[in-house]
């Protein structure tokens, strides 16, 4: 069923209606063969803790007379970088400061489109069930599009806020140089050709990412822009670049590879750069392989190769690769070859994804997935969700980055990154932190993810381990009340309200000085005691080792990789790409410096620690909160660490001469 509507708003404009609809979708720019396409009111919002989104993808009723144009409807929303894991042997991700579910879908039985001629569509699935409410839809989009309510509130950035700035998250632009350097080791010692890596910029944020989306839309014309709201958060794409087109049995996919900004001789430069040209071909090989999987033998070519197309404040190279599904190959298992997208990946893909797990500070969320549509009329059509905007938890981020090659400078990748970011953050209205001087260098020290080494598995749960004193367990509510907020932040259930009686009467048998471990999961917390925690009688051997991003504000029960660093003896030090050290294997880290005691800051890189928080509480001097380095721990009159089992303790780092005790 479709109908025309009155009203000649553009996609921006009409978009911000979509505020006042449950789980709304907005769709700009190429979508469709040109215009817009506006979602809200779903019939139907999938479960990402029990749906398969591959398989929902190919559930669509059918349609008999199907019209050679329109969308009328489907499955829409983003599928979440993260979802790779299920697709291929890929590592633990690093942390994630913020979390998004790992893919948002839902389907809707109506949508308004605007076609490339600038009309308005009111387009259905029509159902005699569902007749009256489509009627109602209609009538109020046909409101909507005549009204001039809607004009003012998609003008506005960010609502009535002081002005919001992106800033990189540590470990920064040191952080992003040195992980560059080390993926061209990673390619000298033959791992990978080519690996995608990202940075994350980040604000606090209490505005509307949908009037933000609007305005980057009017402002910058993405071709592949893309709106997907819910009661998680928002995702805010101003994408140009399309991942996979399935129309009929016909696909393509357009993958960008090669960036420069826009400036006089830009197209021309980059169209003879030789790095930038074996980027864009190499990936392109790569989804020429992704398709050939699903499609006919013989029929997957590139029919354009590395050819240069402006975007949002930059150049971009772009290939075209087109192939014919075979018979039987439907939406999910196409999305199933070729997910993740080659261009935000590398190749070969598997191997690029661990390397991209192990350098990478923080997690992929959207950012490098894909948003768009499965319809039974229109087919399929997803973008490559980079130049996206995220927004959950009081918190704005986006990611930007590029793939890194053996021609590729560490300086000249931030750059890249940084000339991706700065269009998009200034179009919608809100300022880039530019990063100043390089700081130091990182240290030549072994990697904690190397010889098969994984970071924590967060499907193994969340940790707490409480000391028992007196037959009671020691400052259970601040643990219990850790536990609670990571639950919340990572996705788990809430833990039970018997769990401070059933920790009292665990406690009631446990040894003095004994421990309660608390392991919390989809299907509960286990409570278990044991016995005291053998105490250091030396001052323990502190051994450092690079984690990008350290283990995160979670305490996660896997504890596979620290045991396996622990082998020889000494304690591991976890630091950072920036220099920074982190925490000790089983503790948090401080220093004295005479009768002052320095802890590093919680930004989001080290578990919040309760025993931390205990020490500098109760200590008689000056307390100071800065970032601490290994030359600072050599310089310190003494090095402690602090745990809930142990208490304060001392160490020093190791083949380093003795501190004075803690």
């Amino acid at each position: 069923m479709r109908e025309l509507l009155p009203g000649g708003l553009e996609p921006h404009v009409a978009a911000a209606w979509l505020r006042d609809d449950a789980h709304p979708v907005a769709l700009a720019g190429a979508w469709a063969g040109g215009g817009a396409v506006l979602a809200g009111n779903p019939v139907r919002v999938a479960d990402a803790a029990v749906d398969d989104p591959f398989a929902l993808l190919d559930e669509a009723f059918a349609v008999d007379d199907v019209p050679d144009e329109g969308v009328f409807g489907g499955w829409f929303g983003m599928l979440g970088f993260g979802l790779g894991r299920r697709l291929e042997p890929v590592p633990p991700p690093p942390p994630r400061p913020a979390q998004l579910p790992p893919f948002a879908l839902a389907f809707y039985d109506h949508v308004v489109r605007r076609d490339a001629e600038g009309r308005w569509w009111f387009e259905a699935l029509w159902t005699p069930e569902r007749a009256a409410a489509l009627d109602a839809a209609r009538d109020r989009w046909r409101d909507r599009l005549t009204g001039a309510r809607c004009q003012a509130p998609c003008m506005r950035a960010h609502g009535a806020h002081a002005p919001v700035t992106l800033a990189l998250v540590a470990p920064g632009a040191e952080g992003h140089r040195a992980a560059v350097a080390a993926g061209r080791e990673r390619i000298a010692a033959g791992e990978v050709f080519q690996a995608n890596l990202c940075l994350r910029l980040e604000a606090e944020f209490e505005g509307d990412p949908l009037a933000l989306w609007c305005r980057g839309v009017e402002r910058l014309a993405p071709a592949y822009a893309a709106y997907v709201g819910g009661p998680w958060g928002a995702v805010a794409s101003l994408s140009p670049e399309l991942f996979l087109r399935r129309r009929g049995r016909e696909v393509v996919s357009e993958p960008i590879k090669g960036t420069a900004p826009d400036a006089p001789g830009a197209r021309e430069a980059l169209a003879a750069s030789a790095k930038d040209r074996a980027e864009n071909v190499m990936i392109a090989d790569l989804v020429r392989n992704d398709l050939g999987r699903v499609c006919a033998y013989g029929s997957v070519e590139a029919t354009a190769l590395a050819e240069p197309r402006p975007a949002s404040g930059v150049w971009h190279l772009v290939s075209r690769v087109r192939g014919t599904l075979r018979d039987g190959v439907g939406d999910g298992e196409l999305v199933r070859a070729a997910f993740p997208p080659g261009s935000v990946t590398g190749a070969p893909k598997v191997q690029a994804l661990r390397v991209i797990h192990e350098l990478e500070a923080t997690g992929r969320e959207a950012y490098c997935g894909a948003l768009g549509f499965a319809s039974p009329v229109a087919g399929l059509e997803l973008n490559v969700a980079i130049r996206t905007f995220e927004a959950a938890g009081g918190r704005l981020w986006l990611g930007a980055g590029g793939g890194v090659v053996w021609d590729s400078e560490p300086e000249g990748e931030l750059r890249e990154a940084l000339d991706k970011a700065r269009p998009l953050v200034r179009a919608v209205g809100l300022e880039l932190d530019e990063p100043r001087t390089p700081a130091a260098v990182l240290p030549a020290l072994p990697w904690a993810l190397a010889e098969g080494r994984d970071r924590p598995d967060p499907d193994e749960g969340l940790l707490e381990t409480v000391l028992v004193r007196d037959g009671a367990p020691v400052a259970l509510a601040v643990h219990l009340a850790r536990l609670t907020a990571s639950a919340a932040a990572v996705g788990l259930p809430v833990p039970a309200g018997d769990l401070p009686a059933r920790c009292a009467a665990a406690a009631s048998g446990t040894p003095d000085g004994g421990r309660l471990r608390l392991v919390h999961t989809t299907a509960g917390t286990t409570v278990d005691p044991g016995p005291p925690a053998p105490q250091p009688a030396r001052v323990l051997e502190l051994r450092p080792w690079v984690l990008p991003g350290g283990l995160g504000a979670h305490k996660w029960a896997d504890r596979r990789l620290l045991d396996a660093l622990a082998a020889d003896g000494t304690t591991p030090l976890l630091v950072d790409l920036d220099g920074q050290v982190l925490e000790a294997a089983h503790a948090a880290v401080l220093v004295r410096r005479g009768d002052e005691l320095v802890a590093p800051p919680l930004d989001g890189r080290r578990l919040p620690s309760v025993s931390r928080a205990r020490l500098l509480a109760a200590h008689d001097g000056p307390v100071t909160i800065a970032p601490l380095t290994l030359d600072d721990l050599t310089a310190a009159d003494a090095v402690v660490l602090t745990s809930a089992l142990r208490g304060a303790h001392p160490a020093r780092l190791a083949d380093r001469p003795a501190l004075s005790p803690a």
